[in-house]
Formats: structure tokens, C-alpha cells, sequence
């Protein structure tokens, strides 16, 4: 049994929630204002407040600081309209436990109560280093993987917003350039939740054809359309009472974007060629490396759609602007790499150190982990070095080399001089060769040739260029290699 109070000014709302709590066997309180509930609060220890944001008197993030100055081993979860979610978002950050949205559903009441009356006060949400210091709390154990948050600024601002976001039932939104870890992260965000141990499924979008979507995504019934011989479970189905992570979600379809937003509203889905709805219990996770409001301006992607997902949004910074974690997941890949292949290289020299730490990444931590493979495979002990480094890369940034790493010994040089050449003869003689030009010209090169050898096989090639298939397509446009 717990002790709740309710604070809202509908009185029809205070009697629902006490007639259903009672007989459910919690003790309940009702107030209809704000500063009613603060005097019940000052005089009565509560586990839960449930609290309406739009009150007359008081709003809800006042009621809440104050609850949480009073009572600070109070819950509160904050009811909104589904136009405030966004504040209510805001208002977790500030240390609410959850929220709910009207219409009130009872089960996700029930839901809440259970885990607010389970969870004690220092496994709360907020993760900060300002609660850390108030309350002794120590952050929840990240789950065992082979992806690191570094400790940079930046890196520590994710990893709050996972943690945060974690243990709720939001939908998230998260944004990041291709390469940059979106899955890792939402993998993370599935183990840190309460569906840990239930499936975590994830989709490429990308690969979804407009013809298969469905099938794929609902699945089919025996008979459902020409071919289907046989019934086959949908990846929703699959991912029930887990997780579903869907990877570029803006390349879905139009049509399929509907079915998807039946299936958000309704927490129903019928598959192909089926004549009965099944109830289906999934968080989504959706990625993309593109703003989604743009999209919904461009009749992309579906309005309706893109809030049922937006209940909470995480920004994934590139590999460029990891600051000083940029070698952390550098040393990291490589021992990954080394237990891999069975060496033990002991790390870099200090110009290939200088190079990651000027490179752009445009592949970011896939294409570092590439790359360090790669190159390992060049080195057999100590440290690896400028040399072994793929030339396209090294030619791609700005640094200082040393006499040891220098291009102007080995191989290096060779192709350093072959691209000069070949600039020389396609441009006037007085216009100078820059290190852009010779990189851009390096890496076309490589790309010719891997096509070439994959007999131009593009998912083959972006495979073993270590980039995938929509990089590869835009270096194809970029360097206008015909294919």
C-alpha cells in the first residue's frame, strides 16, 4: 500500500484516481490548488504526488521544487495534456519521477505507482554531479558492452541524457551523423530499462523497400499477398515487451509511416493478409542523421508521427568535437583490435596521435575502429605508425610530421608524388597543389579501385572501404565517379 496525493483541479479527476487507488488498496489524499497540497505535504509523509502541470493557483514546477525542498524522499510525477509534454520533459530533468498524459489510462497509473514506491529516493532519474553531492547517490551501473562514453564534456552530457531517460517509457528521438554510435546508444538505453532482459530488435530503415516494409514490420499471414507461403512474425512481434530501434527512420515510406502511426496510437497491429488486431507492449527508439522537422516541412516524414516520437530527443556529437576522448576510443578500438588479432601493439606515435586529433572522422567512431584494424594489421610490435595509417587519411589532415613518419619516406611519398603528378596534368601550372587536392584525389583513387575489385558491388565496396552504403554513395557524387 502506498500514500498518494493528488493535486488537481478537476475535482472529477480527484475522485477517479481516489474511488480506483482506494480499491486498488492505497491510501489517497485529493487537493484541488497548489498551496493546499504543499500545507497536506508539510504535515503528512506521501511516496507519491501526482501533481496536474496546469493548476490555477501554482504551477506544477513550483509544486515541485517545494515537495522536493519539503520532502525530498517524495515521488512526484507530474499529468499533463499531450501538448505539455515537452515541459514536463524539462520538469523530469529538474527532478520528477515520470510524468503521465490525459486521457488517464489505469494500468499506466498502476505502472507508476509500482515503480515510484519500489524505487527508493537515491535511484531517482537525475543522474548529476549536483545530486551525487546532495544525497550521497551514485549513478546506475552502465551494462557491460563494447562501446565507451569517454569523459569529455560532451560525452558526459549523453550519458546524463541516457541515464536520465533510461528507466522512463518515453519514446526517443536521437540524432547523430552515421557512424556515430546512435545504436550502442539506444542498446544502452534498452539494458538500463525495465525491459531489460525482454528483446531488443533493430532496424535499418534504410534497407526497408516500400514492398517489404509491411511484411517486415507487422509480418504476414500464409496467404497474405502473392508469394506468402507461409506466416511469418513481424519484428514488432519479435521486439514485444522490449525495445524496437529503428535506424533512419525518415526512409520509411509514407504508407508505411501510417501503419507505424496506428500501431503508436493503438499499441495494436495486424499483420498482412489477418483479419484480427494483436496488442503489442514496444518502446521505439528512432535514429536519424537528418532533422525530422525539416522533413515534416518537406511532406518527408508525417507530423502526427514525428510527436508520438519526440517525447524525448538526444543529440549524439560527432567524433570531431570529443575533444580529448577522441584518443580514449582511439586506445580503446585498439585494444579491442588487439585481443582480436591476437597482437600486443602498445599504442600510437605521437604524429599518428596528432593525425586522429586533427582528422575529421567523417565515418566517426566506425570508421576509427576500422582504421585501427587496418592499420594494426600493418604493425607487428610497438606502435603504430604513420605509415601503416591509410593514406587517404593521413593526406586528409593538417599536421607536422616527424623525419621517422614523415611522406617523404616510403610508400608515402610515392603516392604523394603520383597524385601531384597527375594533378599537374589536368590543371593549369601556375595553380599549387594543395594537401586537400591530393587527399580528395587519394581517396577517389581507392574507391575506383575497390569498386573495380567488388565488380561494382556497392554493398560489398562500402563494406570494405569500412563506411557505409549512403557515404558511399555520396563519395561517388562527390568525386562524380561514374558506377
Amino acid at each position: 500500500m502506498a500514500k498518494i496525493l493528488v493535486i488537481d483541479d478537476n475535482l472529477d479527476i480527484c475522485q477517479l484516481l481516489k474511488r480506483f487507488l482506494t480499491k486498488k488498496g492505497h491510501e489517497v489524499d485529493t487537493t484541488l490548488t497548489g498551496p493546499e497540497g504543499i500545507d497536506l505535504v508539510k504535515n503528512k509523509s506521501y511516496e507519491l504526488v501526482l501533481c496536474d502541470f496546469k493548476l490555477r493557483k501554482m504551477e506544477g514546477r513550483e509544486i515541485l521544487q517545494q515537495v522536493k525542498t519539503i520532502s525530498p524522499q517524495t515521488n512526484v510525477a507530474i499529468i499533463t495534456g499531450y501538448a505539455d509534454v515537452r515541459i514536463a520533459v524539462e520538469m523530469m530533468k529538474k527532478g520528477a519521477f515520470d510524468y503521465v498524459v490525459k486521457p488517464l489510462i489505469p494500468d499506466e497509473i498502476l505502472s507508476l505507482i509500482d515503480r515510484a514506491t519500489k524505487e527508493s529516493p537515491n535511484e531517482n532519474r537525475s543522474t548529476s554531479e549536483s545530486t551525487v553531492k546532495s544525497t550521497g547517490t551514485r549513478p546506475k551501473p552502465l551494462p557491460e558492452s563494447d562501446y565507451i562514453w569517454g569523459k569529455d564534456k560532451a560525452s558526459a552530457q549523453l550519458l546524463h541524457e541516457v541515464r536520465l531517460v533510461a528507466p522512463t517509457n518515453f519514446s526517443v528521438i536521437i540524432y547523430g551523423e552515421s557512424g556515430s554510435g546512435k545504436e550502442n546508444i539506444a542498446r544502452t538505453i534498452h539494458e538500463m530499462s525495465d525491459r531489460k532482459g525482454k528483446p531488443f530488435v533493430a532496424i535499418d530503415c534504410g534497407a526497408l523497400t516500400k514492398e517489404l516494409a509491411g511484411s517486415e514490420l507487422w509480418g504476414h499471414e500464409k496467404g497474405g499477398f502473392t508469394g506468402a507461403v507461409s506466416a511469418k512474425l513481424g519484428q514488432f512481434e519479435v521486439a514485444d515487451g522490449g525495445s524496437i530501434f529503428l535506424d533512419e527512420i525518415a526512409n520509411l515510406s509514407y504508407e508505411t509511416q501510417v501503419g507505424l502511426l496506428r500501431l503508436v496510437q493503438e499499441k495494436k497491429l495486424r499483420r498482412i493478409g489477418a483479419i484480427k488486431d494483436k496488442e503489442i507492449d514496444v518502446r521505439i527508439i528512432v535514429a536519424s542523421n537528418e532533422d525530422l522537422r525539416e522533413a515534416v516541412k518537406k511532406g518527408k516524414f508525417r507530423e502526427d508521427l514525428y510527436y508520438r516520437f519526440n517525447e524525448f530527443t538526444i543529440i549524439v556529437p560527432p567524433l570531431r568535437k570529443r575533444g580529448s576522448d577522441i584518443m580514449e576510443f582511439a586506445e580503446h578500438f585498439l585494444k579491442l583490435a588487439n585481443q582480436e588479432l591476437g597482437k600486443d601493439v602498445s599504442g600510437f606515435t605521437s604524429e599518428v596521435v596528432n593525425l586522429f586529433n586533427t582528422y575529421d572522422w567523417p565515418g566517426n567512431l566506425r570508421e576509427m575502429r576500422n582504421v585501427i584494424r587496418r592499420s594494426l594489421l600493418l604493425t607487428d610490435k610497438g606502435e603504430i605508425k604513420l605509415s601503416c595509417i591509410p593514406q587517404e587519411i593521413v593526406y586528409s589532415s593538417k599536421f607536422t610530421f616527424s623525419d621517422e613518419d614523415s611522406p617523404q619516406n616510403g610508400h608515402l611519398q610515392q603516392h604523394a608524388t603520383d597524385n601531384a603528378a597527375a594533378q599537374s596534368e589536368t590543371k593549369e601550372p601556375a595553380e599549387p597543389i594543395s594537401l586537400k587536392d591530393i587527399a580528395a584525389n587519394a581517396e577517389a583513387e581507392v574507391i575506383k579501385k575497390v569498386l573495380e575489385e567488388t565488380h561494382y558491388n556497392k554493398t560489398k565496396a562500402a563494406q570494405k572501404l569500412g563506411i557505409d552504403r549512403k557515404t558511399l554513395f555520396n563519395k561517388l557524387k562527390q568525386h562524380n565517379i561514374q558506377s
